[in-house]
């Protein structure tokens, strides 16, 4: 199983790149940031750090939208940073969820996701795409390799991760929910003549290593916050009752009004008092390092190819050396 860090880029950027630095060092194989430009600093900026100051890392944000950047703005920046570094950034998509709120506008249509994953890849990588109806292709790329993972949740985006991505990203931690919306995005792989397998799978999650389980959950409380502006929508789509939305995704959502995008993904946001301790205990990863092992396990049987670490609280740097000293060890034994 491979490990990412995910982080916040909030200032100073110096302190991104030395974590992520740290998290090499300690076995990680990827490092992630956010994307949200009103919210937290200019992720593509300081990847160039982090390549400069990593040997083997791959970058890439969790995740980026078709919206907040013109396409092949996108591709050239990551065809850029593939040149000078080789290669070594993955383009995390999703329909941008507090970067397009946070300034106003709804979040991206599946259909516009789907059109950007093909383009931005085909661009990147070198290739002719159709830009607003425009025949475009970036004339310097050589040798381009990007890979376009897709952030979903809802059966619709499912199947289209499993229909175009190379990758899907999961952004919860809990096996039951996983393993329904692997399977859906593998059935989707099938049916659009895909080999299923050649699909990672990235579960991301916060985990926190320590034995004070309350003061953990106060610390990653904010993430069933944040992935309940998704399953609101799962709800709102799809109806409370439909057998399209599992019943364990909207069972506290009825309690998140007033969710304030100010406080997007922080620790200690005051509006998310309404998630209760059973959602945060299912959907992150807390305790023991016995207890990330067991669940990492689990996920992994399931077909989970890489765990990524949502680092998101007071203990950064404690969790990334227990996860390079006892866990990753466990899992890769």
């Amino acid at each position: 199983m491979d490990f990412g860090l995910v982080l916040q880029t909030d200032p100073p950027a110096s302190a991104v790149v030395g974590l992520m630095r740290r998290a090499e060092r300690n076995g990680f194989r990827y490092g992630w940031t956010f994307d949200s430009a009103v919210l937290w600093q200019e992720p593509f900026v300081i990847y160039s750090r982090i390549l400069e100051h990593t040997s083997t890392l791959t970058v890439g944000p969790m995740v980026t939208n078709p919206g907040t950047r013109t396409w092949e703005v996108t591709a050239s920046t990551f065809a850029t940073l593939n040149d000078m570094y080789g290669n070594r950034t993955v383009c995390g998509i999703g329909r941008g969820d507090s970067a397009m709120r946070v300034a106003g506008r709804k979040p991206n249509t599946l259909a516009r996701v789907g059109e950007a994953i093909d383009v931005i890849r085909d661009l990147a990588e070198g290739r002719e795409a159709l830009v607003d109806g425009r025949p475009i292709r970036i004339p310097w790329i050589r040798n381009g390799k990007l890979p376009v993972w897709m952030a979903a949740y809802g059966p619709k985006a499912l199947a289209l991760a499993g229909r175009k991505a190379d990758g899907f990203i999961l952004q919860l931690a809990d096996p039951y929910l996983t393993e329904w919306m692997v399977a859906a995005v593998r059935r989707a792989a099938e049916e659009a003549g895909r080999d299923p397998s050649s699909i990672t799978i990235c579960v991301a999650a916060p985990a926190y290593v320590g034995d004070d389980l309350a003061h953990a959950r106060d610390q990653c409380r904010w993430f069933g916050g944040m992935v309940g502006n998704h399953v609101a929508d799962l709800v709102s789509r799809y109806g409370e009752h439909s057998d399209l939305v599992p019943e364990a995704l909207t069972a506290y959502i009825k309690a998140r009004q007033g969710y304030d995008y100010g406080h997007h993904g922080r620790a200690g946001n005051p509006s998310t008092d309404f998630v209760p301790d059973d959602i945060v205990d299912r959907f992150c990863l807390l305790g023991s390092p016995a207890a990330h092992i067991a669940r990492l396990k689990a996920l992994k049987a399931l077909g989970v190819d890489q765990f990524a670490v949502y680092d998101m609280h007071d203990a950064k740097e404690a969790t990334i050396d227990a996860y390079g000293s006892e866990i990753i060890p466990a899992l890769n034994s």
